[in-house]
């Protein structure tokens, strides 16, 4: 079934009432509907008959009613016996915009054997406990699937692909009711399906109807919850390798996710506490070293260099340095992170070096610049705010989650004293912003040591681990156009695994960094191989803490752009 014959599924019980003006509206969209009667009552029956005149309207009457579910897999056999290759589920209420349906259809054609699910955007009209209900579900969908992808598996606007969709109900059955909507994509996803989601309004009807039966309903959606936990007990390793098979830079994988999913994780910890957690998190370090075999080989590539450069130099080196350690590394590294989050660290778990260099740029309020690294921690950062509570740091980070992560610090821990600022580039508008930031005494960290993320070819070589590497000019350009003094900042992760102490150390780079036009390039190079060096020396005191899993020494395409 090649042809992209899409029809309109509308489950129907009582709702006879909201039907024509549901009609009304489809009519634009020029698809053929089916209304699924799940037994509804005479007033009903009659009103869907007076829609029977309509052009491409089909109503198919079931004998009784027995629930949602099971009106929508009705509509979806009967649909396939009539050659269509998609069901299109809009639910009868008339709660969903249908001004999203044109774009529901284009992904559903795009992707034509993916799951395609509005993702509701509320207005105040909804009922409270149903708000936040639908967060409890939320929670036990990405443990079900062990991710954070399926962000709403409640909504009744969808794009079924038929075969996959059938196939998966003739393998498990979902529930009959309301229970369907997330089993069946709970079911969809496990069976290798993609599941994609748009924004899609909804409004609830002062006057509508609901068949929701709180005690009934709420027990059905338990005992359905229930049976996904333990299928997917069976399914971990299956799962864990397909949410770790994507292609994704290990700085897009780290700052990933909504501000619902870090919620979830926080919520996670709190919960089962940081042994528990610690166990899964490396259970998932075991299928990340297992199946990401770039990584895995950009690993090696690394400390292979690390250990040569260290035997060339006389330089002492932790045993064991493998590839399997340093994830395991990194995922301690995303355990901390979420510690860092909660507030869970005090000064006792941090000590600070360098910051007596730091105090008077502090005391007369003078706003520095701080290159960092992905080498450590950038919540260790909070150390300083907390010792320094009049103290504002704000982070530049190149992804599109930057007002996400500020969102959960500030609502898990509002005295956060970390501010993220996204940038996609290096505009003069964001010099701008930075340079009133810095006028006002606050302080700016910048990572000099990400070239793959932004794909930036403009880069300066420097010797690192004994090898030229590709640093960004962009970093060390823009601290050098705001011209103030620049500190450099690495937080190292010591301890024992369940009582981390941190090491902050602050120290003093450049007092300005004004380039001169007539040896701009070489003073570049100086400042970018100065900064290398430092690099090269925090590398040295833990080298499973550097996360670059990818080939640090080579741009992504080869291109050498000096």
């Amino acid at each position: 079934m090649n042809a992209y014959r899409p029809v309109i599924l509308i489950p129907c019980y009582d709702h006879g009432e909201t039907i024509p003006a549901l009609l009304d509206a489809l009519e634009s969209v020029g698809l053929p509907v089916l209304i699924i009667d799940d037994g509804s009552g005479p007033e009903t029956a009659r009103l869907l008959s007076e829609e029977r005149h309509r052009d491409g309207i089909e109503i198919l009457t079931l004998p009784k009613n027995n629930g949602k579910g099971a009106a929508v897999m009705a509509g979806f056999r009967r649909a396939a016996e009539r050659g269509f290759s998609h069901g299109i589920q809009v639910d009868a209420d008339g709660q969903h915009d249908l001004e999203a349906l044109p774009e529901l259809l284009r992904l559903s054609q795009k992707y034509p054997t993916d799951l395609i699910s509005g993702k509701p955007r509320y207005d105040e009209s909804i009922p409270k406990a149903r708000h936040y209900g639908r967060y409890i579900t939320h929670i036990w969908v990405w443990i079900e699937t062990l991710s954070l992808h399926i962000t709403d598996s409640m909504c009744g606007f969808r794009a079924y692909p038929l075969p996959e969709t059938l196939a998966t109900i003739e393998r498990k059955a979902p529930g009959q009711r309301m229970d369907f909507d997330t089993e069946i994509m709970v079911h969809i996803y496990w069976a290798g399906c993609g599941v994609r989601f748009l924004d899609v309004g909804v409004i609830y009807p002062e006057n509508g109807i609901s068949h929701f039966d709180v005690r009934r309903d709420n027990v059905r959606i338990s005992l359905m919850h229930t049976r996904l936990f333990f299928g997917m007990l069976p399914r971990i390793p299956k799962l864990l390798i397909r949410n770790f098979q994507r292609n994704i830079h290990w700085s897009a994988y780290t700052e990933k996710g909504s501000v619902l999913g870090m919620k979830t994780l926080l919520a996670a910890y709190s919960i089962f506490g940081i042994r528990v957690f610690e166990a899964l998190m490396s259970l998932v370090m075991v299928y990340y070293h297992a199946t990401r075999k770039q990584a895995r080989s950009a690993s090696n590539e690394y400390l292979n260099q690390l250990k040569t450069y260290a035997a060339a130099h006389q330089k002492p080196l932790p045993q064991n340095l493998t590839p399997f350690r340093h994830f395991l590394s990194f995922g301690r590294s995303m355990l901390d992170k979420i510690a860092g989050w909660r507030g869970d660290w005090t000064m006792e778990n941090v000590t600070l070096h360098g910051l007596d260099t730091y105090a008077p740029y502090l005391e007369k309020k003078q706003g520095v610049v701080v290159l960092g690294a992905h080498l450590g921690n950038l919540e260790l950062f909070r150390a300083l705010s907390i010792q320094c509570p009049e103290l504002k740091i704000n982070a530049l980070i190149f992804t599109e989650n930057a007002a996400r992560f500020n969102a959960v610090m500030r609502a898990v821990n509002p005295a956060s004293g970390l501010n993220l600022i996204q940038v996609k580039d290096m505009r003069p508008e964001v010099a701008m912003n930075l340079k009133e930031k810095l006028d006002q005494g606050e302080m700016v960290v910048i990572m000099g040591d990400r070239t793959s993320v932004s794909k930036e070819k403009r880069v300066v070589y420097a010797d690192f681990l004994g090898r030229p590497a590709p640093f960004p000019q962009g970093a060390f350009i823009l601290a050098s156009v705001l011209n103030v003094p620049t500190f450099l900042c690495f937080g190292l992760r010591g301890g024992t695994k369940y009582k981390p102490h941190f090491e902050l150390y602050v120290e003093p780079f450049r007092e300005s960094m004004t380039l001169d036009r007539s040896r701009r390039m070489e003073a570049l190079a100086e400042i970018v191989q100065a900064y290398a060096e430092r690099l090269n020396y925090y590398a040295l005191k833990a080298p499973l803490q550097w996360y670059n899993f990818f080939n640090f020494w080579e741009l992504d395409d080869g291109d050498k752009n000096e």
